[in-house]
Formats: structure tokens, sequence, C-alpha cells
């Protein structure tokens, strides 16, 4: 496995360390779901403190890299669709709880990027890409009309997989290796047009949330460009800060 870089190198030292290890893991050197080595292995590999080490796995286990499971370890963390809903859906009900959406029969349809998509993805003038549409439901009410788009060439045959789960990024980590590891989102009020009205059941001119994010794999190359427009009622968008 790579040691610590032998150039010089002005961060603190456990942000070295958490770089060395956050490399590992994106490279496949430990793949999700592994146990990693106990702090003290990892210390005396790199020639640094435990303390050291430990300080470095907190901040991936803040960026959600990694778990610790008390008496058993530190493992490489797994997209589930239940972690994947409360990691990176942050609409919630009135009373507080956190809202789980359901989607029905969305499908990979081909076609070729246009220029939003190809800024977005970081793609060629007219690369293949995926796109996705999608109408998602909370207690039975559509409330999000959804479209992604991905690159063909990191998602080779989507389209075999038919009827596409509801949460995405867990399929994305076991079929493809890809693991999203942060994701940037930008959020502006827009007002419905003709095609969102049917889909959300509201009419035309109905004020939307648009939830415009772009998702990046732990490479920090964009995997996946997603548009939500939400009609949100009695719901709201929570972000927590600091």
């Amino acid at each position: 496995m790579p040691r610590a870089p032998d150039r010089p190198d002005s961060r603190p030292l456990y942000q070295q360390v958490r770089a060395l290890l956050r490399e590992r893991i994106t490279h496949g050197v430990w793949s999700p779901g592994a146990l990693l080595p106990s702090e003290f292995a990892i210390a005396e590999e790199l020639g640094v403190s435990q303390g050291t080490v430990r300080k470095a796995l907190d901040i991936l286990c803040e960026q959600g890299l990694i778990v610790r499971r008390q008496g058993r370890g530190t493992f490489v963390a797994e997209h589930t669709p239940a972690e994947v809903l409360f990691r990176f859906f942050k609409i919630y009900r009135a009373d507080g709880e956190q809202v789980l959406p359901e989607s029905r029969g969305a499908r990979a349809r081909a076609g070729r990027a246009t220029a939003g998509e190809q800024a977005a993805l970081a793609l060629e003038a007219r690369e293949a890409v995926w796109r996705i549409s999608r109408t998602r439901f909370a207690a039975g009410r559509p409330f999000i009309r959804e479209t992604i788009t991905l690159a063909m060439c990191r998602f080779p045959a989507l389209d075999k997989w038919g009827v596409l789960p509801n949460t995405l990024y867990d399929l994305f980590q076991k079929e493809y290796g890809l693991t999203i590891g942060r994701a940037d989102e930008r959020i502006n009020a827009v007002a419905a047009g003709a095609r969102e009205a049917g889909h959300l059941d509201v009419a035309v001119g109905a004020p939307l949330l648009r939830i415009d994010r772009r998702a990046y794999g732990l490479d920090e190359q964009p995997i996946e460009w997603r548009v939500s427009l939400c009609h949100l009622k009695s719901m709201h968008y929570l972000a927590t800060l600091g």
C-alpha cells in the first residue's frame, strides 16, 4: 500500500494522513465495507502517532467515508438505501420528521449531452449520456419532479436494470464502483411550467423549489447532475451549518 509522501507538505500532519487514507479508499485499496487496520497499525506503518491517525479518521468519519462500529472496528462506508436518504435528502415535514421519498417506474434513456450537461459533468461536446426523469412521492402525493444526467462512459449498460431503484447511490457504488463523496446544491424559487405542473398535480405557475445538485466521487470528479423541482406545501428544506 502507498506510504506517506516524501516531498515537503505544508499541511498539518493529520491532514496529510487523512489525504493518504482517503486516497486508499478512492482507489479501492480499501473497498466499501472493508475493515480498516487498527489505529495502532496505521500509525506504525506511517510513522506517526495514534493521535494523528485518530484525528484523520475523525474527519473521514464526519465526511461519511468511514463508519465506526462499537466493539467491531472502523469500516469503509457503504451506501445503503436508508443511509443515502438520510445523508443526501434534506426535506422535512413541519413536525421535524425527515421525508423519505419514493419513486416509481424510473428508467435510463440514452442521449447526447447538451451544453448544460457538458458543463455540469465535465464532458466532451455531444458525449453520450443517460437521462433519468422521475416523479417522487411522499405519503402517496407527488411532490418532486426530478431529472438526473449521468455520463454513459461511467455507467455502461445502465439501461439493463430496467426500472431503477428508488435510491441510486447504492447502485452506483455496488455495481459501478463509484462512491458519492459529496454534493453541492444550488437552490432557487421557480414557477411551475405546464409539464411539471402536470406531473406534480399543481396549477401552472405554482411556486416550486428548484434544487440543482452536482454530486462528486471520491476523486472529486463530477458523477451526477440532478435537478429537482419540489412542491413542498407543508414541508421545508433544512440545511445544518457549522
